[in-house]
């Protein structure tokens, strides 16, 4: 049976204590399944802050968890701020938490209200378009038929 590179790097990242573990891009782009390029671009916009050894970036547990909450906040459409934010949150101590929840939810309140106008939006837009395409038919039929009448 074949093993995936997160497997072979959550056995070496057991054989260290979590808070010490560092990780390399590579390390990170594999686990994540995302291109170091990505990586880059959060480092770029503040949402990770690898130390260095010369050009190596060196990411920490840290790193690691604001991370995956980047690529969950993406995968559920949050805007990069939205995620800046909550990544922020969780950095501040001791309430951190509990106040990153709380924005998170009503974060998720404002997602599921826009989801809800998009739907309706697009239920709108389809009563539409079958309309015109009603129609559409409609004018297509009265012209074969008048062309039928037409012919000798």
């Amino acid at each position: 049976m074949s093993r995936s590179p997160s497997q072979d790097l959550d056995e070496h990242a057991d054989a260290l204590p979590r808070q010490q573990r560092t990780y390399s891009i590579g390390e990170l782009a594999r686990m994540f399944e995302v291109t170091p390029r990505t990586i880059r671009f959060y480092e770029q916009e503040g949402l990770l802050a690898p130390s260095r050894q010369g050009q190596k970036r060196i990411y920490r547990e840290k790193d690691r968890v604001r991370l995956k909450l980047t690529l969950r906040g993406k995968r559920l459409g949050f805007s990069l701020a939205e995620i800046r934010e909550v990544v922020m949150m969780y950095d501040a101590m001791p309430d951190g938490n509990a106040r990153q929840l709380k924005r998170l939810l009503e974060i998720l309140e404002e997602k599921r209200a826009n989801l809800d106008r998009q739907m309706e939006d697009i239920r709108l837009m389809r009563l539409e378009i079958d309309d015109v395409d009603q129609r559409a038919r409609d004018v297509l039929r009265q012209l074969g038929k008048e062309e039928e009448s037409r012919k000798p």
